[in-house]
């Protein structure tokens, strides 16, 4: 598994950053793409940064990026995305940026990666889906439709690569334990959220040879919630 090659979009962020770690841990080689640059980065990985994964040209160019860096690609963690609380009436204003980061960027990813990935022996793509987009609360319409696109996307592009080695699932988190949540709810109890750790681990696991029985899953991790 220590030859294994892992692309991370959204590599910077607080789960980003989690799972950078763990997949260091886990022997893998690591790179990060993500829309930030000049981050720092743990010894060995890559980082390709400044890349607007919304444009399917610098899709292809990031991921073009990390297999002339590593001479393979086998994984593609599909972390990039944004979340925004807005209620439904009173604009449309965020309804593109929600799809816009949270669907094209997976989807301009995973297309760059293909072919990349369908010459590895265990191919993965894993995407970030959401435990809130099963069923929207109030104020939630945006960001939850463009993940149940993820969702959706999910399953379909499983099911294109079933004659494949590459498999597709999505874990699909409830609250994240992250600085910016706990600033936004003090009086929660952040110990019922999932642990950026906890939520890499299953990420890993989907991207691992071990999980090659499973695609077009949806994964719930909720923590306590």
């Amino acid at each position: 598994m220590g030859e294994r090659v892992v692309a991370i979009t959204g590599g910077h962020g607080v789960l980003g950053k989690a799972v950078v770690e763990a997949a260091l841990a886990q022997g893998l080689k690591v790179a990060v793409i993500d829309h930030a640059s000049g981050h720092a980065v743990p010894e060995g990985v890559l980082e390709v940064g400044g890349v607007d994964l919304t444009d399917p040209a610098q899709a292809t160019k990031a991921v073009e990026a990390v297999v002339a860096h590593f001479g393979r690609l086998d994984v593609l963690l599909n972390i990039a995305g944004g979340f925004v609380w807005q209620g439904v009436e009173g604009g449309d204003d965020e309804w593109g940026r929600m799809f816009a980061l949270n669907l094209t960027t997976a989807l301009n990813a995973s297309r760059a990666a293909l072919p990349h990935l369908k010459a590895s022996s265990e191919g993965r793509i894993v995407n970030i889906g959401a435990n809130g987009a099963l069923k929207a609360a109030h104020g939630m319409g945006a960001y939850a439709a463009s993940k149940s696109a993820v969702h959706r996307l999910t399953e379909a592009l499983a099911e294109e690569l079933k004659s494949t080695s590459v498999t597709v699932n999505a874990v699909l988190p409830s609250i994240i334990d992250t600085p910016a949540n706990r600033a936004d709810m003090p009086d929660a109890d952040p110990k019922k959220w999932v642990a950026p750790a906890d939520l890499a681990a299953a990420i890993l696991f989907l991207a691992s040879p071990q999980a090659r029985a499973i695609t077009g899953a949806l994964i719930p991790v909720t923590g306590r919630v």
